[in-house]
């Protein structure tokens, strides 16, 4: 049987973006410092743009040697002056996403760095900060992908901030032995206290950059929105962040979610069994590169974060139903096509009695539940409702859950989007679409595809962040920049004010308490309309969470 990472790697290829090119040196950039808690950084001050960088900036000890899967530290005071001018290297992964494209210095186990965009490194304002974590499924992706730039949203006056994490074997592996020499007991979510270092080094450092430690939002597509659910819930963030950001994902109802600490270590004794290491010294003696290469060999497990008892003890239901969550604003949503329904017919033609089939296969004694909610009584309408069950059934679920979980359970305004702003055609030849948002390079003698109908996985990340230049597959048209611009400033005023609206917005309301509360939908002409296929998701939440 072959593993899930060779499964991905055979799926979306090795095709990625041109923009694997190594960073030049800025022709417009002038040099400016300013000093951490551990030392001065000299970054790049943009004269076009305005806009200050520091990049590569390490927020915790390199994760190598006998730190190897250990919970990270605080980093080493260095004297003298840190060049912060270029990014940092990327964590271990293997090339999974066709739409990933990597400006790091590398890839290393030594990857946890963060970058900084700032309006004004001198202000005495103490402007609001946005942190951006990646998606990837927590098996791919870095803080220095263009779509996640940074330098657009602090034109806005905001300070923004990308950081890497751990991921997948480094990131979530755990051991027997590991937990027992960890000071808190715990191992399996190394990835997740990555981004938790990160956001106490936030905390200490930020104003030295302009930014207020005490108006930080996080945010994040995907696997980084999951993140975004996490940090809200575990004890260790909550009290760091100010306001959430989740862009399709939540730690939640998913195949991603946590599991036990007992069955991670199930896993990472598994992992150690087929590696041929006996303890877990002999795993950290693994040269980067055999441990690389053994990740990927067939049949090794995959690693999932895990319910430690230090990050987070109980699972996210519990603690939003027991109102232990951060209390903060919180503004998330999905888009409209997040999965494509041949994942539902596996290939096969559209058909009513092949969508019915499918349906019949996965949900059973439930199935006439989900097709009275999804239904399929034309072919049409079944390659609409199986478009709609993957999407959820992938995402949309979870992320709505988590929508419901925090208005329900907190005082906080909730915002909630649907965002449904199809990409235009391809302009580069020779590539096609492929799972979740990314592209692949085309089979010239397979037949054309059909383009997606709706918004794909991972394409609001271009939107909201004011990249949609950095990408040059699609050929942009002036709706997608209306709508991009729309984004950005409800974006950015939600990390100013914990409100999105503002100036000739059309206006955003909070979800109420109310059954099929309000949500916008975000596409050139932005609507607010009622939740009216929440019945969808509540009928999900019965058969998925086993209520």
């Amino acid at each position: 049987m072959k593993s899930k990472y060779t499964f991905f790697i055979v799926l979306m290829s090795f095709f990625t973006f041109s923009m694997q090119a190594q960073e030049i040196a800025n022709p417009y950039g002038l040099t400016t410092q300013v000093k951490t808690k551990y030392g001065t950084l000299e970054g790049t001050f943009d004269t076009r743009t305005k806009i200050a960088s520091f990049k590569g900036v390490p927020f915790a000890l390199p994760p190598v040697g006998a730190l190897r899967w250990r919970e990270p530290m605080d980093p080493k005071p260095w004297s003298g002056v840190l060049q912060a001018k270029k990014f940092g290297p990327k964590a271990i992964q293997a090339p999974l996403f066709g739409d990933m494209g990597f400006r790091s210095n590398g890839m290393s186990e030594d990857c946890l760095y963060l970058n900084i965009w700032s309006p004004n490194p001198k202000s005495t304002a103490k402007l609001p900060v946005l942190v951006y974590f990646y998606g990837g499924g927590f098996m791919a992706g870095d803080g220095s992908e263009p779509r996640y730039d940074g330098e657009v949203i602090a034109q806005k006056g905001i300070v923004t901030v990308t950081v890497n994490y751990r991921l997948g074997l480094l990131g979530f592996f755990s051991h027997p032995e590991l937990t027992k020499e960890s000071p808190h007991k715990v191992s399996g979510n190394q990835g997740l206290l990555d981004q938790n270092a990160s956001l106490k080094w936030v905390k200490e450092n930020i104003e030295n950059f302009g930014g207020d430690p005490n108006r930080v939002t996080i945010a994040g597509e995907s696997a980084g929105s999951m993140s975004v659910s996490a940090q809200m819930a575990s004890p260790l963030s909550k009290n760091l962040i100010h306001g959430a950001v989740g862009e399709s994902g939540a730690w939640i109802g998913s195949g991603l979610g946590p599991v036990t600490l007992k069955d991670a270590e199930k896993v990472g004794l598994t992992f150690g069994e087929k590696a041929g290491a006996k303890s877990l010294k002999e795993l950290r003696d693994i040269p980067t590169l055999d441990l690389y290469q053994k990740m990927l060999e067939p049949g090794m497990p995959r690693f999932s974060a895990c319910i430690d008892g230090y990050f987070i003890s109980k699972t996210l239901p519990e603690i939003f139903a027991n109102k232990e969550q951060a209390m903060v604003p919180l503004l998330l949503g999905w888009n409209s096509e997040e999965m494509n329904y041949k994942s539902m017919t596996k290939g096969q033609p559209i058909t009513t009695e092949n969508y019915a089939a499918a349906v019949k296969d996965l949900y059973k004694e439930n199935a006439d539940k989900i097709l009275s909610l999804y239904p399929g009584k034309s072919a049409e309408e079944a390659e609409q409702s199986a478009t709609d069950l993957a999407g959820d059934r992938f995402i949309g679920f979870s992320t709505w859950k988590w929508f419901d979980m925090h208005r329900k359970n907190s005082q906080n305004p909730v915002y909630r989007y649907y965002f449904a702003k199809p990409r235009p055609e391809m302009i580069i030849k020779g590539v096609q679409a492929a799972l979740a948002g990314g592209v692949v390079k085309a089979d010239p003698n397979a037949p054309k595809q059909a383009a997606p109908k709706g918004a794909v996985h991972s394409a609001d990340i271009e939107y909201f962040m004011g990249n949609l230049s950095t990408n040059l597959t699609y050929g942009w048209t002036p709706d997608d920049h209306k709508t991009s611009k729309d984004m950005q400033e409800y974006l950015a005023n939600f990390i100013k004010t914990g409100n999105p609206n503002g100036g000739k917005l059309t206006n955003w309301p909070a979800a109420g308490q109310e059954a099929q509360p309000e949500l916008i939908i975000l596409d050139a002409n932005p609507r607010v309309v009622k939740g009216t296929k929440d019945a969808r998701y509540e009928l999900l939440d019965s058969i998925i969470l086993k209520k």
